[in-house]
């Protein structure tokens, strides 16, 4: 049998998640339009139906699971009804940006009290609050808040599109170097300050002891993040050239950073058996899609988990979720 005749889907979603029992935090990405959303929402109600107890947070600023769903999850962790055993969350991106601000002047404050410098906190927020990774750093600790709360079995991710997902993931990384630098440099100082004291008595360093518990903290969800038992970053992908194209770039850069690959879902495919022919325009949607099935099998060979059809309705509301969960899981 050649390549080409092969299975597209070697492994499904079904069985990948079989062989990975153990899996607790599963993430979802892709370009925008992908239909990320869905494949999330899918597969935290599946997991539920399981028997598990399920979390579905998005992580995107722009967020659509209240759409999804049908109900109001925005702020709060709220059970999704219709179904038993699956809750859902959109994370307040403002209420978490505007309690980092208050966390982070509370930090400088106490700071510049232990330093003896008089300036005040303020403008020390307000510059690190107009750097364009404020958002995404107070995204990140949200989310790791969640996972360390260990309040549910399964956590299940909608991400924002890959690039984003991409910096948000990698903060574990970015906050893991920047904290190592400011240990030494904050060893450094303590050193020269006791060489420069008149008494040989040591002072408890507050700013070190924050750094080193936050160290502490960011190594935990590095480990959860890099963990191929725990977590996995599912792509989600349509027959299509920009999707493709994203995915395949993103795909090395979770490897060089030990976030596992779960897998690709490919959506909105058209089935030619059921198209028809009376449409020119369906005839060469169905034809461009056919090609790129063919670049999908050998860019994502042994990665692809499901093919999701194109469907004559939005996939919204707990009953169209398992419809497509069928697919999905089939």
């Amino acid at each position: 049998m050649t390549v080409m005749e092969a299975p597209l889907v070697e492994t499904s979603m079904r069985g990948w998640l079989g062989e990975h029992a153990e899996m607790r935090y599963i993430f979802f990405g892709g370009k925008g339009g992908v239909g990320k959303t869905v494949m999330a929402g899918v597969t935290a109600l599946e997991l539920a139906k399981q028997g598990k107890r399920v979390l579905l947070a998005s992580t995107n600023p722009v967020h659509s699971l209240s759409g999804l769903l049908g109900q109001d999850v925005f702020g709060k962790e709220t059970a999704v009804t219709g179904t038993t055993g699956l809750w859902a969350l959109e994370i307040d991106t403002r209420d978490t940006i505007d309690r980092s601000k208050k966390e982070i002047r509370d930090k400088i404050q106490w700071f510049l009290k232990f330093a003896e410098i008089s300036t005040k906190a303020d403008e020390f927020v307000e510059a690190a609050a107009t750097n364009p990774a404020f958002e995404e750093s107070a995204m990140f600790e949200n989310m790791v808040d969640l996972m360390f709360k260990n309040e549910y079995d399964v956590y299940v991710f909608d991400t924002a599109p890959t690039a984003n997902a991409r910096r948000l993931l990698g903060m574990s990384k970015v906050y893991g170097l920047w904290v190592d630098k400011m240990v030494k440099s904050r060893e450094e100082a303590q050193s020269l300050r006791e060489l420069l004291s008149f008494t040989k008595k040591k002072e408890e360093d507050p700013l070190m002891t924050y750094l080193v518990d936050f160290r502490k903290r960011i190594e935990h969800a590095r480990e959860l993040l890099t963990d191929p038992a725990k977590t996995a970053f599912f792509f989600v992908t349509l027959p299509e050239a920009l999707p493709i194209a994203v995915i395949r770039r993103f795909i090395d850069w979770f490897h060089d950073f030990g976030i596992p690959v779960g897998g690709v879902v490919v959506n909105m495919v058209i089935d030619p058996n059921e198209s028809g022919s009376e449409s020119e325009f369906v005839r060469n949607r169905v034809a461009m899609q056919g090609d790129y099935m063919g670049e999908i099998r050998r860019a994502f060979e042994g990665q692809v988990r499901a093919v999701i059809p194109l469907f004559d309705s939005d996939v919204r509301g707990v009953q169209m979720l398992g419809k497509a969960g069928e697919k999905l899981f089939a």
